[in-house]
């Protein structure tokens, strides 16, 4: 198992390590972490704890998830000590293409509107979750979110600051295409206005349709009336959906992808996400040497490298497993990660997609008392997703077709009945066969980059959990872009400078996606800001 000191803590910290005999939940929100430990105390075990935070929370992190996301989780079983993946991405609907796309005037997919949407994965995949790992009826287990749905909850800080953002962007949508977007400014607005903080929030369609799906196990999503809803307001309002599309359409069981990094296994789930860019990465990384120090220019720039050398061949790479002419194993191969390791100098490289063939999301996780976890992310992509709140219903669709390209020669191309390149990603650490337990971020493309920076914490620095966490992150945003938190020493964002990244010091938390620029280097010189402070830290303006 991995080792840590619980009582070190290097970095800032309003947390500590937390530890339990019986269970553990851990998301985004108090309400849901709440509710899961109101399963396992009940007797529940991981599996029922996690379905019943995944119908929570697209209730009481709307920003994040809803009843028309998409999901993925990685699931391990201590009686049959294995780990499972459970695919639950949508495709797009069959009368959709690109065409269609371009036809309406665009050069790739939007994220508002009916052209981005795709049928919904996550509830079917809550019904495959309980119906094989499960001991409680899916009523039992959505109970809890229906009461919240009904009485009410308290609009959270970190949740109005994003609910406000897209008020905003929906209220102005809705005054160009009222039948459109009218009914997620019914649903999520006080007549046109924004929640604010610590405002009781009610929402009884949501109950409702957490009822419909609790009676039928999730089947009236995808053969019954909630389905029937979708396609009538879908084809009242200019969308896409079919009956068939849903009919069609159900979760998948896959088989996770691992590399072994220094004598741990990391699994990610398998294309059509993006984990395979962090084991990519991961690959390269085992093959160098990294300081003792992690507060060094080298460390961040080795990480920087080898991150965005996975990424732009996973971007070109990486799409419906189905449709995809690169193999996943070519792509893992140790041979491929010493030939992409060899373009690592100690100078910043533009990035190219190698071939391998030759030769802001939700994150939570929970483990129960027998040793089962799951490590379960669930996304809308873009906050509330499309803008596309179904009546009567309170469904928010997510925007995860914004993904696709229309460019006919990628894999990735929109096809109608095809999954989109996905950016959602669990992640599960193994050692000589045993759990070592669930770990994830959110943040879009900042993913599996999150994930790199994690495992080297957690594998090569002994890190405990909570300074992991805390640990000053980066981002690389294109080409040779990378953002800094804050928190990183000024002396290590010069010294990348010098070595050719082009840097950016960031105001916020690269968790929830790209940050606000406080700092940015030019030629290798800071610009804008104030002078570091004297504990080495950047100081905001």
């Amino acid at each position: 198992m991995v080792q840590f000191d619980p009582l070190k803590y290097s970095f800032a910290s309003h947390r500590n390590v937390v530890y339990a005999r019986k269970g553990m939940a851990c998301s985004t929100s108090p309400i849901a972490s709440q509710v899961g430990l109101e399963i396992l105390k009940s007797g529940g075990n991981a599996m029922d704890a996690a379905i019943a935070m995944a119908t929570t929370l697209p209730l009481v992190e709307p920003t994040g998830n809803g009843l028309g996301s998409d999901c993925f989780a990685l699931v391990w079983s201590a009686k049959d000590q294995k780990l499972f993946g459970l695919d639950g991405s949508g495709v797009a609907p069959m009368a959709l293409s690109a065409e269609k796309v371009k036809e309406a005037g665009y050069t790739s997919v939007p994220v508002n509107g009916w052209l981005p949407t795709m049928v919904p994965g996550a509830p079917s995949a809550w019904a495959l979750l309980r119906r094989r790992f499960g001991t409680k009826p899916m009523t039992e287990l959505m109970a809890p979110a229906i009461r919240y749905a009904r009485e009410g909850f308290c609009i959270p800080v970190n949740v109005y600051k994003q609910w406000k953002a897209e008020t905003a962007r929906f209220t102005a949508a809705a005054e160009k295409e009222p039948e459109v977007f009218g009914p997620w400014v019914q649903y999520f607005t006080k007549n046109g206005k924004t929640y604010e903080a610590g405002d009781t929030f009610y929402n009884p369609d949501f109950a409702a349709t957490l009822e419909s799906l609790a009676e039928s196990d999730c089947e009236s999503y995808y053969h019954g009336e909630i389905m029937h809803k979708i396609v009538d307001f879908s084809r009242k309002t200019g969308g896409f959906f079919a009956e068939s599309d849903f009919e069609n359409y159900e979760a998948q069981w896959v088989e996770p992808i691992s590399v072994n990094y220094k004598g741990y296994d990391v699994f990610e789930m398998p294309p059509n996400g993006h984990g395979i860019t962090a084991l990519m990465a991961l690959n390269m990384l085992k093959g160098m040497e990294l300081s003792d120090e992690r507060e060094t220019a080298d460390v961040y720039h080795k990480m920087i490298e080898t991150t965005k050398l996975a990424f732009v061949d996973t971007k070109k790479f990486v799409a419906d497993p189905r449709y995809m002419r690169t193999k996943v194993s070519d792509m893992l191969s140790d041979r491929y990660a010493d030939v992409r390791r060899a373009l690592i100098t100690d100078q910043a490289v533009y990035p190219e997609a190698g071939d391998p063939s030759c030769g802001g999301t939700v994150y939570f996780c929970v483990a129960d008392g027998e040793g089962n976890m799951v490590s379960f992310i669930q996304s809308n992509y873009n906050r509330f997703g499309s803008g596309i709140a179904v009546p009567g219903t309170a469904i928010t669709i997510q925007d995860r077709g914004a993904n696709f390209s229309l460019d006919p020669e990628s894999d990735n191309y929109l096809e109608g009945g095809k999954k989109a390149y996905h950016t959602i990603i669990p992640g599960f650490l193994c050692k000589d066969g045993k759990a070592v337990g669930p770990f994830g971020v959110m943040g879009g493309f900042m993913q599996p980059q999150g994930h790199v920076q994690v495992i080297v914490n957690t594998v090569d620095y002994h890190m405990n959990p909570q300074e992991c966490l805390d640990a000053p992150r980066f981002q690389w945003v294109g080409e040779k872009k990378v953002q800094l938190e804050r928190e990183v020493p000024a002396h290590i964002a010069q010294k990348l400078a010098d070595m050719g990244h082009q840097v950016e010091i960031v105001n916020s938390n690269l968790g929830m996606g790209r940050g606000e620029i406080i700092w940015r280097m030019e030629d290798g010189t800071l610009v804008g800001g104030t002078e570091p402070r004297a504990d080495g830290t950047i100081a905001a303006w």
